[in-house]
């Protein structure tokens, strides 16, 4: 018999455009080495010009199309995106207790980087805090997202310091402030774990916009841990993937590919002329 490919599960938005969303991950998932599959949460009108509309599945469809997947595929680890509504969020939540033993990284965008609309309701932003990431082996969040989930900005690095242990007091195994949008040579994420805080450096890079930067993050950790993750997910393994996941990130970034009008793309192939 042939060795089972493992399963990355994401659930999130659908971007036609393909620069984020679960498109976005799936490729995460292919550059980290395992098999993605993808549950639809919201259907959204968007391309690399910006987001049009956004309406939302049902929390029944949501769960349908993840049990079907997590019942017959060898899933070993899911990426949590966009989720539209409360309903949603509780459902999701719902599903990662289920499967508790499933790794689970959250990253839940809220608002497009360019275009009308919101990729989550504000009033699903309770259910985030609250029964989503405290359901999480790792939460991600920028710095918008921290300021929604804590009701405090993060203006320096201390800031994040402070953020991310917040994060991690709600509940997750872990929690990930992203530095990409603060200032200063170097970008600068601030991971909380077990009680410690660890920083992660990357040299700031002078890019125009990039479409799909948070999606791509998060699935590469959780295509990693897909990969790596045996059993229970002790914190070695973990903290590996993420350092190995910003590395792969941040070289994506370096050759972010231009596919229309708009933003620019990540992509894990070298383009041939």
């Amino acid at each position: 018999m042939r060795a089972m490919m493992p399963c990355g599960l994401a659930i999130g938005g659908l971007d036609p455009g393909g620069g984020a969303g679960v498109i976005a991950d799936l490729r995460a998932f292919e550059a980290a080495g395992a098999f993605g599959c993808a549950v639809v949460a919201l259907v959204t009108v968007q391309s690399t010009a910006g987001l049009r509309s956004v309406r939302p599945l049902t929390d029944g469809q949501v769960t349908a199309q993840a049990n079907e997947v997590l019942s017959h595929q060898d899933v070993r680890a899911m990426k949590i995106g966009a989720l539209g509504s409360a309903r949603n969020v509780r459902a999701v939540a719902l599903l990662l207790a289920r499967n508790a033993t499933i790794p689970s990284v959250v990253d839940t965008p809220m608002r497009p980087t360019r275009g009308q609309g919101h990729l989550t309701a504000n009033a699903a932003l309770a259910a985030i805090r609250d029964d989503l990431v405290p359901r999480a082996t790792l939460v991600t969040a920028n710095l918008d997202e921290v300021q929604a989930l804590l009701g405090e900005p993060v203006r320096s690095l201390r800031d994040a310091h402070d953020a991310a242990r917040a994060l991690a007091r709600l509940g997750p195994r872990a929690a990930l402030v992203k530095g990409g949008h603060m200032r200063g040579p170097e970008a600068i994420d601030v991971l909380a774990i077990d009680g410690d805080v660890i920083e992660l450096r990357a040299p700031r890079l002078r890019l125009g916009a990039v479409h799909g930067t948070g999606c791509t993050f998060a699935s590469l950790v959780a295509g990693r841990l897909a990969r790596r993750a045996r059993d229970r997910l002790d914190r070695a393994t973990l903290v590996e993937a993420i350092r190995w996941a910003k590395r792969r990130h941040h070289a994506a970034l370096q050759r972010a590919a231009s596919v229309g009008e708009g933003q620019r793309v990540l992509t894990f192939r070298t383009l041939r002329k």
